[in-house]
């Protein structure tokens, strides 16, 4: 019976509340019940109104765990960087300062990083989490979490027309209710921008028009024009950082910040000529790719080789 109604309600594990209705339905179940003058109806309804729209799509989905969808569909920057996980920033100090003015606003506190893929829009945020981390941002923000929303883990499994959606509303909500303030990373932001009315832009403006929700997207040039510019009540709240590609001077001292990690992690030296060579030559024959991620490659692959 339980499995029963675990289908019936679209849940992709058996919860508590469905063991409890299928012990309901037995007859000597009822009886003692009966006896008890307990009213059964009564403790059905209660169990459905705590569970709500909630859908049970994880084994643990129903044990009350704090941040359950932020733990399970964003990963906490904040948190990798306190634990020294994160890559040192070079060369975006500018951004970094900028974005952080944003954040600290009070209206219109949310900025989008408009650059082309490869610049290094991602290593603004991990700046951004590390000066959290050290205190070294307005007070507003001194103690605030940055987390990074994972777009494709909260697409994956989504087996049900809805289930993206009320995943999403589940991350905002606990963003909302969070007694600490939450900056929220979406990449590619342009991905939330569907056709009808559900798409997670449309569930995401009235948080942001409340106030209620601070947002960092990024995004491409091509992609904010095409995308985000034709829907003018999503880009009104949003505030736009140009991210520019570094120059290959710009380059050289991003490589020689990271050169330390490469060494070892692939256990050789690195020579401060090759750090030179590689951000000329990525420059110069592979002008479809960008600094300073052309040139990082680069250097990886050949200390791998």
């Amino acid at each position: 019976d339980a499995a029963k109604i675990q289908k019936q309600q679209k849940d992709s594990f058996i919860a508590q509340d469905h063991i409890l209705f299928a012990l309901f339905n037995d007859s000597s179940i009822q009886q003692i019940f009966k006896e008890a003058q307990v009213d059964i109806e009564a403790i059905k309804q209660q169990a459905l109104e705590l569970r709500g729209n909630t859908r049970i799509d994880s084994r643990g989905a129903d044990t009350n765990t704090p941040l359950e969808y932020l733990s399970k569909y964003a990963i906490d920057m904040t948190e990798q960087a306190r634990q020294g996980k994160l890559d040192p920033v070079i060369g975006r100090e500018e951004e970094i300062r900028s974005t952080i003015r944003v954040l600290a606003r009070r209206i219109k506190s949310n900025p989008c990083l408009i650059g082309e893929p490869g610049i290094g829009k991602t290593a603004i945020i991990e700046g951004v989490a590390q000066r959290i981390i050290d205190d070294d941002v307005p007070t507003i923000l001194q103690g605030a979490k940055l987390f990074s929303l994972d777009l494709a883990a909260l697409t994956a499994g989504a087996k049900y027309k809805g289930d993206f959606e009320e995943r999403f509303k589940g991350v905002l909500k606990e963003i909302e209710e969070s007694k600490t303030l939450i900056v929220l990373f979406i990449d590619e932001i342009h991905m939330l921008m569907g056709n009808g009315k559900d798409d997670a832009a449309n569930i995401l403006k009235p948080a942001l028009s409340r106030g209620q929700l601070k947002v960092i997207g990024a995004t491409t040039n091509n992609e904010y024009r095409s995308i985000v510019e034709k829907d003018g009540a999503f880009e009104r709240r949003f505030q736009k950082i140009e991210v520019a590609e570094p120059s290959v001077r710009q380059t050289v001292a991003i490589l020689r910040g990271l050169q330390p990690k490469y060494e070892i992690h692939h256990g050789v030296r690195i020579l401060d000529s090759a750090l030179v060579t590689a951000a000329q030559l990525a420059k110069r024959y592979l002008p479809y790719r960008r600094l300073p991620d052309s040139a990082l490659d680069l250097v990886d692959i050949s200390c791998a080789g």
